[in-house]
C-alpha cells in the first residue's frame, strides 16, 4: 500500500494535486491514440476527487474569509470543468474528444492560476483571512483517500453540478 504523502497544510495538498493533473495533461498531449482515453479518465478522476474535496471542505471554510466574488467564480469554474469531465468520461469515440480534453486543460490552468496567484489568489486570501489550513488537512486527506478507493473499486459517479443548471 502506498504511503500517504506528508503536507504542511491543506493548501500544500491542493497544490500537489494541481501538479499531478498538470503532468497528466502533459502526458495526454504526447500520448499515442491507444493510451489517450486511459489518461483522460485518470485526469477526470483526479479532478472529480479534487473538486469534491474543495467544495465539501476547503471552499466552505473560506466563506466570509475571502472575497465573495472570487469564491463564487471558483464554484462556477468547477461546474464548467465538470460538464466537460462528465462528457469526456462518457467515452472517447467522438471526433471532438481531444479538443474537449484540451479545453478542459485550459479551464483547469486558468482556475489553478486564480487559486495560486501570489497576492490575490484564493490560497493567498485564505492565509490572509486566517483560515485554519493546517486543521483541515486531515479531513481533506481522509476524504481524498475515501474517494480514491471508490474510484479504484468501481468508479466515481458523474461530477455533480452545484451552480450551473442543465436542460
Amino acid at each position: 500500500m502506498p504511503t500517504t504523502p506528508q503536507f504542511a497544510d491543506a493548501i500544500a495538498m491542493l497544490k500537489a494535486d494541481h501538479r499531478k493533473v498538470e503532468e497528466l495533461f502533459d502526458k495526454f498531449e504526447t500520448a499515442r491514440e491507444g493510451s489517450k482515453e486511459s489518461l483522460a479518465q485518470q485526469i477526470c478522476n483526479e479532478l472529480k476527487i479534487h473538486t469534491v474535496i474543495e467544495e465539501e471542505i476547503f471552499y466552505p471554510a473560506l466563506k466570509d474569509k475571502i472575497e465573495r466574488e472570487t469564491l463564487t467564480e471558483a464554484y462556477v469554474e468547477h461546474d464548467g470543468a465538470k460538464v466537460l469531465i462528465n462528457d469526456i468520461m462518457s467515452g472517447g469515440d467522438d471526433e471532438f474528444y481531444d479538443a474537449k480534453v484540451k479545453v478542459l486543460q485550459e479551464e483547469i490552468e486558468h482556475h489553478v492560476k486564480e487559486e495560486e496567484q501570489r497576492e490575490e489568489g484564493i490560497f493567498a486570501q485564505a492565509r490572509k483571512g486566517g483560515v485554519d489550513v493546517e486543521g483541515m488537512l486531515e479531513p481533506m486527506l481522509a476524504r481524498k483517500q475515501e474517494l480514491t478507493a471508490q474510484a479504484e473499486a468501481g468508479g466515481l459517479p458523474p461530477a455533480k453540478l452545484t451552480t450551473v443548471e442543465t436542460a
